[in-house]
Order: C-alpha cells, then sequence, then structure tokens
C-alpha cells in the first residue's frame, strides 16, 4: 500500500522533508499557510493542498507534523478541529518537532484510545540536509507502527535510530540538543573572550579542531564566524532558549538536578531578550558586546 502523505510545518527543515517524501514517489497534501513559497515550491512538483486540517486529515493515512513547539503541537491535536477529534483507526501522527516527551505520551494515549497512532520523530542536522535527504532521525514508536513508517523517515534521513516506545524519541532529542547548545555557548564565550583578550582566535580554532576540543558545532560555527558571517550554525536562538527549557523541565520530572542547564537557560534568555532571537546560534557573540571581524 502507497500511504498518503499530509504535511503541516514547511520551515526551513519540513520543506526538504516533505519535498524528498514527494520525489520518494508518496502522494502529499499540505496544510495551506501564510507563507506560500515553500508551498508553492511543493505544489510545483505535484504535492496538493489542503485549505483545513479536517480535509488534510480525511485524505492522509500519516501526518507530518514540523512545527515550532510543543504548544503548537497541542493546539494541532487538541483545539476543536484538531487530529484527536478527526481521526480514525490506523491513523499515523509522526511529529518531527522538537517537542516535550509528556506531551507526546499523552497524545499517544488519547490516540490509541481512538485506534490511531503517534510517532515521536525529531530530527537532527541542518537545513541543507533536510534537503539533500541526510537527516537523523530518532524515533519513538511501538515497533509495528516503526516499521510501517520507516519508508517515510528514510526518504529524508541518512540515520534512522529507534529509541523505545512513544515519548523515547522526543526524550533522546532532547539531551541531544542540551549537549549541542552547551558546545554553542561555550564556543560563543570563548570566541568572544579572544576578541577582547587579543588571543589569536583563528589559531586557537586550528588548535581546537586538531585535537580534543573539536566537534561539529566547533566546524560549522567557528570558521564562518571568524570571516564575519555569524549564520555557519543555521539554528535560532529561540529555539536554543526553547529547547534548553524543555531539557530543563524534562530533567526537573525526574528529580535530576542540572546545574549546567540553569545557566544555559539564563545565557539563551538573554539572548533573546537582547533582541537576537531571530538570529543564528553564533550572534551569542554580541551578548558580551564583541563584534567579529568583517569578511
Amino acid at each position: 500500500m502507497i500511504e498518503r502523505i499530509g504535511f503541516v510545518g514547511l520551515g526551513m527543515m519540513g520543506h526538504g522533508m516533505a519535498a524528498n517524501i514527494l520525489k520518494n514517489g508518496y502522494p502529499l497534501k499540505a496544510l495551506a499557510h501564510r507563507n506560500r513559497t515553500p508551498l508553492e515550491d511543493l505544489l510545483s512538483h505535484g504535492a496538493t493542498e489542503a485549505a483545513s486540517m479536517e480535509e488534510l486529515v480525511s485524505a492522509s493515512d500519516v501526518v507530518f507534523f514540523c512545527v515550532t513547539g510543543a504548544p503548537q503541537v497541542e493546539d494541532l491535536v487538541y483545539r476543536k478541529n484538531g487530529v484527536i477529534n478527526l481521526c480514525r483507526p490506523g491513523f499515523i501522527l509522526v511529529d518531527c518537532t522538537t517537542s516535550n516527551p509528556n506531551l507526546s505520551r499523552r497524545i499517544s494515549e488519547d490516540l490509541g484510545a481512538a485506534g490511531a497512532h503517534f510517532v515521536d520523530a525529531p530530527v537532527t542536522r541542518a537545513p541543507k540536509d533536510a534537503e539533500a535527504g541526510r537527516l537523523n532521525s530518532l524515533v519513538g514508536a511501538e515497533n509495528p507502527i516503526f516499521e510501517r513508517i520507516e519508508p517515510l523517515l528514510a526518504c529524508y534521513s541518512e540515520h534512522i535510530v529507534h529509541f523505545g516506545p512513544p515519548g523515547a524519541g522526543h526524550s533522546a532529542k532532547l539531551i541531544n540538543n542540551f549537549i549541542s547548545c552547551g558546545y554553542t555557548a561555550l564556543i560563543a564565550e570563548g570566541i568572544s573572550l579572544c576578541f577582547k583578550a587579543g588571543v589569536d582566535a583563528r589559531a586557537l580554532y586550528e588548535v581546537m579542531s586538531a585535537g580534543g576540543a573539536d566537534s561539529g558545532v566547533l566546524r560549522k560555527m567557528v570558521p564562518p564566524l571568524l570571516q564575519g558571517d555569524l549564520t555557519g550554525h543555521k539554528f535560532t536562538l529561540n529555539n536554543a532558549c526553547k529547547d534548553v527549557g524543555y531539557f530543563k523541565e524534562f530533567a526537573d520530572g525526574f528529580g535530576f538536578e542540572s546545574y549546567l542547564a540553569e545557566s544555559l537557560l539564563t545565557t539563551y534568555r538573554a539572548a533573546v531578550e537582547a533582541g537576537l532571537g531571530e538570529k543564528m546560534m553564533a550572534s551569542l557573540v554580541h551578548l558580551h558586546g564583541t563584534i567579529p571581524p568583517h569578511k
């Protein structure tokens, strides 16, 4: 059976994911949105448009969400015309948003009561990897449902890891993003001090990238930064603040005292309050009054 796919959230990641599902021969219907550009691109390649959630769910076997965060997911599921009131037995909702594991488990239980299924499948890597079909998918799903949706995830994923039942994918993603956001904050603060203290940041990068301080975050963030480009690490500070907040809430739920989460949350909140929320991660250097060299 060829699954009929619905998609909600055609942002930086969602557009590439949806485009690759379409390229792999699956019928795809996307929910209308005020930003027409990514939608029009999909329509030009054979996708169709749904004017409402009712139309999308009724015409789809599997619906993907790739939206901003847990509040948006909760609204799309539980509002009057939300998924919970529109689904049918056998229907699958796949949430690729970085969201709250507790919400994921609640949605899974509520959909299950209607004979439908929930999968949390957040992704890592960058928008260019979404376009190239090289994302990493961290999946929470019951085994039979994972087997059913794995070919769909493979349309845009280079690596697919099944962490366990619903909620497990989001749990793993929060820990992943906490570590990544920690790297970013450390790098931004260290490089900022280089600028202030007169330390050769380019030479330090060469040392770090050749030793134990090397990381993917370092390599995609620092070389552009040293050329005055703060967009190398394509993840907004708003999203970082959101994800670290989710991580702290997740850790608190286990009575786990995370000393670093509180510090990171302070850092990212300060960036958002300074008006940097829509800027990319390297813009954290502006918190310390440092301006990287121009190209």
